[in-house]
């Protein structure tokens, strides 16, 4: 199910490549006037870009193209880093992709990193959102991502079954037709982090029911939840079938960011 685009269809992977890099460039140089213009920025034009991304056909050699810069730092294979310090990306919904890149670039979250690679995506339109999301969803998850410690794991249960699982779903697949994302077979470190910062207020996208909810826990029942949750396990389907699977779309050292 999987496609080989860098073997493939290298020639035009390759010019999406530049193409992308092009505008990549151009939203570096011009990323601070975008960000000042409202227009950019408005409800009513980004939710319609998000219908647009979400309706249009996806090309993942475009997709992938748009991905090279990403996998710099989610990696290759979107599998992120078991510290937390990026999430697991792979296999996540692609309304959910598209949605969280919109909140980066309208700055309901705050994300410094990831402000100029939103600026050249925007720029590219609704289609580069749709392939850019469409390849990210294909690819297969990691199988063994980081879990927390273990402990009371029954009342980490309890907590998700009254307060999450009506969002989340059971097994934490999410709901891709109302952007709850898949929070299964993610990262404890990245899970417990952003439970921090939604309680904080820092992260300031989440879905108000879950804030208020959120705001009423300790900080040992927020551990306790992000252990829970990092032990739920997708379908095996969604899974690489080995650790060391590696995405074929990319050439052998790839250059990846320094990990800590």
């Amino acid at each position: 199910m999987k496609i080989n685009i860098f073997f493939t269809r290298r020639a035009e992977s390759s010019k999406w490549i530049t193409l992308f890099s092009s505008v990549f460039i151009s939203g570096l140089l011009f990323s601070s006037l975008s960000y000042a213009d409202p227009e950019l920025k408005s409800e009513k034009k980004l939710d319609e870009l998000i219908e647009q991304a979400l309706e249009a056909t996806p090309n993942l050699e475009q997709g992938h193209a748009i991905y090279t810069s990403c996998a710099v730092c989610h990696s290759p294979e979107a599998w992120g880093t078991p510290d937390g310090h990026f999430p697991q990306i792979a296999g996540q919904h692609k309304s959910v992709i598209i949605k969280q890149l919109v909140d980066i670039h309208k700055g309901n979250r705050d994300n410094p990193t990831m402000f100029p690679f939103t600026a050249p995506l925007f720029m590219l339109g609704p289609q580069a959102l749709a392939d850019l999301s469409a390849y990210v969803n294909q690819l297969p998850m990691v199988p063994n991502n980081s879990v927390g410690y273990g402990g009371q794991l029954a009342e980490g249960k309890k907590l998700y079954d009254d307060n999450c699982e009506q969002c989340h779903e059971a097994n934490g697949e999410g709901k891709a037709d109302e952007f709850y994302p898949r929070i299964q077979g993610q990262h404890y470190r990245y899970l417990e982090r952003q439970l921090h910062w939604i309680k904080s207020g820092k992260r300031r996208n989440a879905d108000e029911k879950m804030v208020k909810q959120i705001q009423k826990f300790d900080y040992r029942q927020l551990e306790l939840l992000a252990d829970y949750v990092s032990r739920l396990r997708p379908d095996k389907s969604l899974l690489a079938d080995h650790l060391d699977w590696k995405n074929p779309d990319f050439r052998a050292g790839f250059f990846i960011a320094p990990r800590n």
